[in-house]
């Protein structure tokens, strides 16, 4: 039963980051290798508390990832925009300066 919800969490966590870093090969290869290490990390936990708080952690990481990442991507116009999905609705997103962008790049 744990090997199966460790596995739906697992799942959930490569979709959130697949959505939120969707044409960011980059983005879209650490994440998976940083979800990937840290569940390897865990594999011998046997405790049932530390499980459900893994779990539970796994969870909450997943909702921040689906709902407070947001990718800008550089238009023709040389400026970087964001565009929110249904996912980010009542959220408070802070927006990065151009500078700070540029920087990332």
């Amino acid at each position: 039963m744990v090997r199966g919800e460790a596995l739906i969490a697992y799942r959930a966590l490569l979709r959130a980051t697949r959505k939120s870093f969707a044409g960011d090969s980059v983005m879209l290869n650490a994440s998976a290798s940083e979800v990937r290490k840290k569940f390897e990390e865990n594999r011998h936990v046997t405790s049932q508390t530390e499980i459900q708080r893994l779990l539970e952690e796994a969870s909450e990481v997943s909702n921040f990832i689906s709902t407070m990442i947001v990718q800008a991507k550089l238009n023709e116009r040389g400026g970087y925009e964001v565009k929110l999905g249904q996912d980010h609705a009542g959220e408070t997103l802070e927006v990065p300066s151009e500078e700070i962008l540029r920087k990332s790049v």
